[in-house]
């Protein structure tokens, strides 16, 4: 009835929205009813009777929740007057509700159990805080929970570290807790700074095989990206063992797979945070030969997900690492096995399989095309393998415009990793035409897309890929501007990086229409970002549109005044010698000009800096600077003028000069 429903939160309307078959039975009402008797005892049997009836059964559990069984049984548990049987067994029931579905929990939290429950754990009697714990754990599990609700106040963590030595089920719960709540560099620093490493570490040689699990998880979320964590447990030792002793006999292949998995993890996070040598033994020889193992075929769908992706994390920043993964057990053959789940509808007569391959495969195709994009990231001949792996090129583009962002992102960062690859360009990528897809994905994307997509585009506009020119003719200037403009770092980053690209010895209309497209106003902020990887790409940006003589008496006719005023801004700001020069490279680029150098010679104050940087400490500047002069020496006449500036190192300068001029000349760089 319409009116019924009104006085129930939303997650309760979920619930019948969800079980449209849902009949409120009188034997559901029964049980409810139950928990208003007077009588103690009886308030007791039914709640217990209640637990009986909720176990595996859904329907019973939502039943339950609409008719109103959960605010009285936080009632009964927050009661000082009930037994704490009672209590006990009410949190049981709680949690049992809680194993429900998502709408179920929606239901609870709307009831405020969290804070009942911790309340709860303050008891003196260690089985009801076993209910209590065990409920929370539920609750914080599912991806309903915001994870922030175990923080809101400070005294909690100090409670749940020194609940930890209560039992073995106190120790179980609230690691599962901790490791389910962790999220992030703010909650690894609370945890930490209330000693978790010190109050858990014991507990990896507890006789409890899931406390040990737990413990191991709590470990990996907190060493993961924190070096502060992974340089301390180091040094933490149990029973005379370091941790990391402790972690490679957990990696045994006597040991159960998710032991292994996440002893790796604990492993691969404090090597990548620089706790552990990339070159030590028990990464070479222990952690990524087990990790390999995951991958293959023999493992669960699951288990050959974290395995490729922990592996991929492992060796992302690593050459030798790579090169040792990409010859260890056929690897890379072994990924493209990734790719053929689901298997043939027809082929598979179980139900329940076909669903798991189902429900598995995006995440396949993710984690084979992260493992890829690690293992090609440095290696020439790792590339090679890749690309002439089984129909790599055509997953590779199928890939991009998957309905998962997680697998589109894995394949942009897989095509990223193969196009630092001058071969590729010129072969694969030109046989593909992946351009045209990636182009797409440019489009219209998330962010994080976008930076991995952008940066993969700055490669294919370098001078030597074919990909260029039909790039150029499908609109990129206009896109590439507009990425400028982004309020995101590393997409301003990559937009004037490939316009830097693309203007390297590019057609005079194509530097006007950069020109156009960016507009002298925003030229003069990204002159001015804070950012100076912005600064240098904008520098190398102009020295591209400033090359060739009559581009630059062109460009220097129209925003000749604009670009001299930007370049004395920068030579008499506080910027790094890197950047200096590249200034400089852009005044030697205008000085090159036949009517453009007329802008320096008229100016005493650019002059003036140019002796200036003729004599100073650092040769780099030194040498921009004199070509600098070279240049506006090159015509007799006007050179008089110039000549007056030079000192006695004129002449060992310029021999040394001719030896770095096509340094000089323009820039052009591919997106590592």
């Amino acid at each position: 009835h319409p009116c019924f429903l009104e006085c129930f939160p939303s997650p309760t309307l979920d619930l019948l929205k969800e079980n449209k078959s849902l009949e409120v039975t009188a034997s559901s009402r029964h049980y409810v009813d139950r928990l208003f008797d007077l009588d103690p005892q009886k308030v007791l049997q039914g709640v217990i009777d209640m637990k009986n009836a909720v176990i595996g059964n859904n329907k019973q559990k939502a039943n339950l929740i609409v008719l109103g069984a959960v605010p009285r049984l936080l009632y009964l548990l927050q009661q000082e007057s009930s037994s704490t049987e009672l209590r006990t067994e009410c949190a049981v029931v709680l949690g049992s509700l809680a194993m429900g579905t998502e709408n179920n929990v929606k239901s609870l939290l709307d009831c405020h159990i969290i804070p009942a429950l911790l309340q709860g754990l303050l008891s003196p009697d260690l089985k009801f805080i076993e209910a209590c714990l065990r409920c929370l754990r539920t609750i914080f599990i599912s991806p309903v929970t915001p994870e922030d609700l175990l923080y809101t106040d400070a005294t909690v963590i100090s409670h749940l570290m020194a609940l930890l030595s209560r039992s073995r089920y106190t120790q179980e719960y609230i690691c599962q807790i901790f490791s389910h709540c962790c999220k992030g560099p703010d909650h690894q620093t609370i945890l930490f700074n209330h000693g978790a490493v010190q109050n858990i570490a014991h507990l990896l040689v507890s006789t409890s095989y899931k406390v040990r699990m737990q413990a191991l998880k709590c470990f990996s979320v907190l060493a993961f990206e924190n070096p502060q964590v992974s340089m301390t447990l180091v040094n933490v030792s149990v029973d005379g063992e370091l941790l990391p002793q402790i972690f490679v006999k957990m990696l045994q292949r006597d040991k159960p797979i998710e032991m292994q998995l996440t002893s790796a993890k604990c492993l691969t996070s404090m090597c990548r945070a620089g706790a552990i040598r990339t070159d030590d033994s028990c990464i070479v020889l222990k952690t990524l030969p087990c990790l390999v193992r995951m991958c293959s075929k023999e493992r669960l769908l699951e288990e050959r997900v974290e395995g490729a992706e922990t592996l991929a994390y492992l060796i992302e920043t690593d050459v030798e690492l790579q090169r040792i993964a990409s010859i260890t057990d056929h690897l890379i053959v072994m990924l493209a096995d990734y790719f053929k789940y689901p298997s043939s509808v027809s082929a598979i007569t179980d139900i329940k399989r076909l669903d798991h391959d189902l429900k598995h495969a995006h995440e396949l195709r993710q984690a084979a095309f992260k493992l890829y994009a690690s293992l090609g990231a440095n290696d020439e001949d790792i590339r090679k393998k890749i690309i002439e792996t089984e129909n790599m090129m055509d997953r590779i583009v199928n890939g991009l415009s998957e309905s998962s962002i997680k697998v589109r992102l894995a394949a942009v960062r897989c095509l990223h990793s193969l196009s630092r690859s001058v071969q590729q360009l010129r072969t694969s990528f030109q046989d593909h035409a992946v351009w045209k897809p990636l182009m797409k994905v440019l489009q219209n994307a998330p962010n994080e897309i976008l930076i991995v997509a952008s940066s993969t585009l700055c490669n294919l506009l370098l001078e030597f890929s074919p990909s260029k020119e039909p790039i150029l003719e499908s609109g990129a200037i206009e896109l590439l501007c507009s990425l400028t403009q982004s309020e995101n770092l590393a997409l301003r980053v990559n937009g004037i990086w490939a316009l830097m690209n693309m203007a390297f010895q590019a057609e005079q209309k194509i530097k006007s229409d950069i020109l156009r497209g960016l507009s002298t106003e925003q030229l003069f902020q990204l002159l001015s970002d804070s950012d100076v990887n912005v600064l240098m790409k904008t520098l190398g940006l102009l020295r591209n549109l400033l090359s060739t003589r009559p581009h630059i008496d062109h460009i220097m006719s129209t925003h000749g005044k604009q670009i001299m005023q930007a370049v004395t801004l920068i030579l008499e700001g506080e910027h790094n010698i890197e950047v200096k020069e590249q200034t400089l490279c852009i005044l030697a680029n205008i000085a090159d000009g036949t009517t453009a150098k007329e802008l320096i010679m008229t100016n005493d104050d650019i002059l003036q800096k140019i002796k200036y940087y003729m004599s100073h400490s650092n040769a780099k500047l030194q040498l921009a600077a004199m070509f600098c002069i070279s240049n506006l020496i090159w015509n007799e006449e006007e050179g008089k003028k110039a000549s007056l500036l030079l000192h006695r190192q004129v002449a060992t300068l310029i021999k040394r000069l001719v030896l770095h001029t096509s340094h000089y000349c323009s820039a052009v760089e591919s997106k590592a």
